[in-house]
């Protein structure tokens, strides 16, 4: 009988609970800071807020599932965890502002059904993304989740609290606590080191009364997402349109991602067969997002980091951090128990895991010869135009909000520019000199 490889290796169901858990636990600030943005920027009710939380948990659960069983060609059967993204929820309440919440769930599902529809082109692209492209844009990957992990630990720069030094205690001593487990712990305690940091800076907080515990039970026992919470939706084909341009943005970063993914777990990846799976996977959650509020649902390259930190490769470990997802979103006082771990123990923890991607995009980037002259240049620019918006923030305010939205994105420029470098360097060449020849 031959043994498993280690992604598909189903582990006793006591190592796979505190994994699984794990990843929830270094997650679950994202769905719920994303609802909780939507919600106050939109005045919604109480009532409709829970229910929001309710189906970004329980989509993020289904989404994670579909990712690490892949049926029928949705998911791409890797460790993947799948949330709410970052730049689509700041897209959706633009949208919901101009338009309405029923335009905005309509510009969702429009863009759901885009993903399908562009899928067979953007697949004939991939050849234009070789490991020098999809290297770059994982280091700018990690340097912008490592901003988001780090704005989480200091405030947002010009708030009252920002550089809180209670804050930056608490972040500093979650990134110290989960050095000192990964140093001097061993076997499963040492691949649960990341979970433990996060619980000992959690503990900290408490002795420093920086926790909020007390609406625990507060909002009842069970919940269920509402169907079509905004009433029916509208479909506008020109408001949904910035979110159709992060599509295209979003099969980019997922082709990065799956690449990176099987090499972390030691899965041979084909990007024409498996890049394809992963953004089906997004497509599907996203539709059905569509229809319960919520804005477009993606696969997170932020649980990758674990994967490398933990050596845990197991897809069944995803697979029931999918249920745990689930679960909170379904039983009210679990989210809001993870809701009252302060933001600053999160981000520590989020440093943490989000510079080991970077590192690892550093790692692609050595599998390249960089000393062609080339690659060089693609790798350099992109990585200057990709890391721009991220180092100076607000650089391109003053441009044309539908053109300022997708420079914001510095994966989005940094991609394009590399592909568009691969193409003049390695592609247009090849042609000039063909030509040449035959003259």
């Amino acid at each position: 009988m031959s043994t498993p490889h280690p992604v598909d290796q189903r582990l006793p169901l006591a190592k796979l609970l505190p994994f699984g858990l794990q990843h929830v636990l270094v997650m679950a600030a994202t769905p719920i800071s994303s609802v909780f943005l939507v919600s106050k920027t939109l005045g919604m009710t109480p009532e409709l807020t829970i229910k929001l939380l309710s189906a970004t948990f329980v989509l993020a659960g289904l989404g994670t599932l579909l990712q690490s069983f892949g049926p029928w060609r949705f998911g791409v059967r890797l460790p993947f965890v799948m949330l709410p993204g970052g730049a689509p929820v700041v897209l959706f309440l633009a949208i919901a502002q101009e338009h309405g919440l029923p335009t905005a769930s309509g510009a969702v599902i429009l863009t759901g059904v885009f993903y399908f529809v562009a899928l067979p082109l953007f697949t004939r692209l991939l050849r234009f993304f070789p490991t020098v492209v999809i290297g770059t844009m994982i280091v700018i990957v990690g340097v912008n989740l490592v901003k988001v992990g780090g704005l989480l630990v200091t405030g947002k720069p010009g708030s009252p609290d920002f550089g809180n030094p209670r804050d930056l205690l608490l972040g500093f001593a979650t990134v110290a606590f989960t050095v000192l487990f990964l140093r001097f712990l061993t076997g499963m305690l040492r691949q649960l080191a990341v979970v433990l940091g996060l619980v000992a800076g959690t503990g900290m907080a408490v002795l420093l009364g920086a926790t909020s515990f007390g609406e625990v039970g507060a909002g009842g026992v069970f919940n269920l997402p509402d169907p079509l919470p905004f009433g029916a939706p509208e479909f506008s084909l020109f408001a949904a349109l910035p979110l159709m341009v992060f599509a295209l943005v979003s099969m980019a970063e997922a082709t990065g991602q799956t690449v990176l993914n099987g090499e972390i777990v030691g899965k041979e990846i084909d990007p024409r067969r498996d890049v394809p799976r992963t953004i089906r996977g997004d497509a599907l959650i996203s539709l059905l997002g569509g229809f319960f509020g919520t804005s477009l649902m993606v696969t997170s390259g932020e649980n990758i980091g674990i994967v490398r930190m933990t050596g845990v490769r197991s897809r069944y470990v995803t697979a029931v951090a999918g249920v745990v997802l689930v679960v909170i979103g379904v039983v009210t006082p679990i989210a809001e128990v993870i809701n009252g771990i302060p933001a600053a123990v999160v981000g520590g923890t989020a440093i943490v895991v989000f510079a080991v991607i970077t590192v690892l995009g550093i790692q692609l980037l050595r599998q390249v010869d960089l000393a062609d002259h080339a690659n060089s240049v693609i790798c350099a620019v992109a990585l200057a135009f990709g890391l721009l918006p991220i180092l100076v923030p607000g650089v391109y305010d003053r441009l044309p909000s539908s053109l300022s939205t997708f420079l914001d994105s510095g994966v989005a420029v940094g991609a394009f520019v590399a592909v568009g470098l691969n193409i003049a360097f390695h592609y247009l060449r090849r042609s000039t000199t063909s030509t040449t020849t035959e003259k």
